[in-house]
């Protein structure tokens, strides 16, 4: 059975503002040092999926930019483009119909444009083992991350510790929200929970028909631009329908409600890279635990992120803070508060200021 990457690069990064905005977001930045996030994800599954059977999916404004800075050899017509963000749940089905109509029944693997994996030869042996387990059982199966710290900024997948099938695949018992900081440590001391990846894998059957069972209106939606996929109409047909859909995601729309959905465990130096304070994740600190991305003149400064372009940061005195400058924007936070950073996106928008976004 063929095989096919969904990658999801629609998001904002907003928690990465100011360097990422609107029409040049996270997914699109090299952030790692290695290559825009986007393409590194795509070389990460090589040898397990082709990369000219990837599909992406993104929303009009990034898709040019995206089209212009995406490896070569991944088919532009394989690019999709949603007129509005609905979630994850729309433009996952979208890309499953798309599949269906163009390649009839085959496996898709769902992976998000803005994770940083250190260990790529390990990684691929979960997603090989994912595939094959899909297609085989017909389950949806995510790929949950061994927790190494009690985050509160991912969410966690509670799974049935008893023996793992001969796929090293265990049952999911239920999904959880991110927690608070003590409810944290306790599922790292329990043993019975994993990090929400946000990582999928299915075959295109499974997903469509679990969408017709669980989130029917997004489907009987979804189908009136069924006919038109691959045709001159389908931009068009898209465009119609799609401002009609339910928002809301993948995991509370059928991941939450279904009996069939299993987890295999990763262990592969998996970082999300969905806030500034993830970069610790992605580069050691110095001998002041500072990480420092940027011309920096430093006194006493310890334990902080300092991220710039051209202009010199220059810091005194300063602990446990993120200070991220670009030509236009300064952003000066402390490190615990930097999933707060979104509210300043919100506020700028609410003020008109869009020139910021």
């Amino acid at each position: 059975m063929d095989r096919f990457a969904l990658i999801m690069a629609g998001g904002g990064g907003t928690r990465f503002w100011p360097l990422s905005r609107q029409n040049k977001p996270k997914q699109l930045l090299n952030i790692s040092g290695n290559d825009i996030m986007i393409n590194d994800t795509i070389l990460r599954y090589e040898n397990i999926i082709s990369t000219e059977n990837t599909m992406i999916i993104t929303n009009r404004s990034q898709a040019v930019l995206l089209e212009e800075i995406l490896l070569h050899n991944v088919p532009r017509s394989n690019v999709l483009k949603e007129p509005v963000a609905k979630n994850t749940a729309a433009c996952i089905l979208y890309a499953a119909l798309h599949l269906k109509k163009k390649h009839g029944d085959c496996v898709m693997a769902v992976l998000p444009s803005d994770h940083y994996i250190t260990d790529t030869d390990a990684f691929r042996d979960v997603l090989e083992k994912s595939c094959k387990l899909a297609e085989q059982t017909g389950k949806l199966v995510t790929i949950g991350i061994k927790p190494s710290f009690p985050s509160t900024g991912y969410g966690y997948i509670k799974f049935n510790k008893g023996e793992a099938d001969e796929h090293e695949a265990y049952e999911v018992n239920e999904f959880v929200e991110k927690p608070n900081f003590e409810k944290a440590k306790q599922y790292l001391q329990s043993g019975e929970y994993l990090w929400n990846s946000g990582m999928f894998i299915w075959k295109t059957s499974t997903i469509i028909d679990s969408f017709q069972r669980y989130l029917p209106r997004i489907y009987n939606v979804m189908m009136q631009f069924y006919d038109s996929i691959g045709t001159y109409r389908e931009e068009e047909a898209v465009a119609e329908v799609y401002p009609n859909l339910q928002n809301i995601s993948i995991d509370y729309g059928i991941l939450e409600r279904s009996t069939d959905v299993v987890v295999i465990p990763g262990d592969f130096g998996w970082n999300d890279v969905g806030s500034w304070d993830a970069l610790g994740g992605i580069f050691l600190p110095d001998d002041d635990g500072n990480i420092v991305k940027a011309k920096h003149l430093s006194v006493s400064t310890k334990n902080s992120i300092i991220f710039g372009g051209e202009r010199l940061i220059a810091t005194i005195g300063i602990d446990n803070l993120i200070v991220a400058e670009t030509s236009d924007a300064l952003l000066v936070c402390p490190k615990d508060r930097a999933q707060d950073v979104k509210a300043i996106v919100e506020m700028l928008k609410e003020k008109g200021m869009s020139e910021y976004v």
